[in-house]
């Protein structure tokens, strides 16, 4: 069930649209902060992971709550690289997922993770997804394919165990960088971002929050 949920985020397409904020081209995809949730839907692998709006501080973010769970939240949309190439987001995590073997089925858990997605339409094998994950024992910056999904899934460790729970970090990636350096191809576009905070193949409980998610010229 696990991985129909991860290709299930790899087959999907929907219109293209941009907003300018002020001088620089912005395009928002995660609204959280002003409580806005419209276009985000739920994919079930294997129990249901609670993703809600919550306020932490003062500021509105989704937090993710998973308890032997695997599940995610996604968006459709359609990105143009050219115009947006970098993804910005934050996120935090309450505790770990300690002592997992992350390259195998059994460990392929994550505190928090983001996907991006590129469709590859009828011919589903295409699909590629980058998933930037905060492991609980890679070094940053490590790469190897998903337990699940192989190379159609990039698995990117982006904060491993140096990175310290109940603080909150900011990301900012070159999404068309990753995906020349990681599958060998100029890729022009993106077709959803999905997030997941899940707990099923370990049998355990994690809590994650995400803020914004948008994407931006630099």
């Amino acid at each position: 069930m696990k991985k129909l949920c991860i290709l299930l985020f790899t087959v999907l397409a929907s219109p293209f649209c941009m907003a300018d904020t002020h001088t620089e081209t912005k395009l928002v995809i995660g609204e959280f902060s002003n409580k806005q949730m419209e276009g985000w839907d739920r994919k079930i692998a294997l129990g249901e992971t609670q993703y809600q709006l919550d306020t932490l501080g003062d500021v509105t973010v989704l937090k993710a709550n998973s308890k032997n769970s695997a599940s995610g939240l996604f968006k459709e949309q359609r990105v143009d690289l050219d115009e947006t190439p970098i993804l910005n987001w934050s996120w935090r995590i309450t505790n770990r997922l300690n002592g997992l073997i992350e390259q195998t089925k059994e460990g392929d858990d994550y505190a928090a993770r983001l996907y991006v997605i590129v469709n590859g339409g009828v011919a589903f094998w295409e699909s590629k997804a980058i998933n930037y994950v905060w492991s609980s024992s890679a070094n940053k910056e490590t790469v190897w394919p998903n337990a699940y999904s192989g190379k159609q899934l990039m698995m990117l460790a982006l904060r491993g165990p140096e990175a310290e729970p109940n603080i909150w970090l900011n990301e900012k990636r070159n999404v068309r960088a990753d995906l020349k350096k990681l599958y060998g191809e100029d890729i022009r576009y993106i077709d959803a971002v999905a997030v997941m905070s899940d707990s099923d193949d370990s049998h355990s409980q994690v809590t994650a929050y995400y803020g914004d998610i948008w994407f931006s010229k630099h």
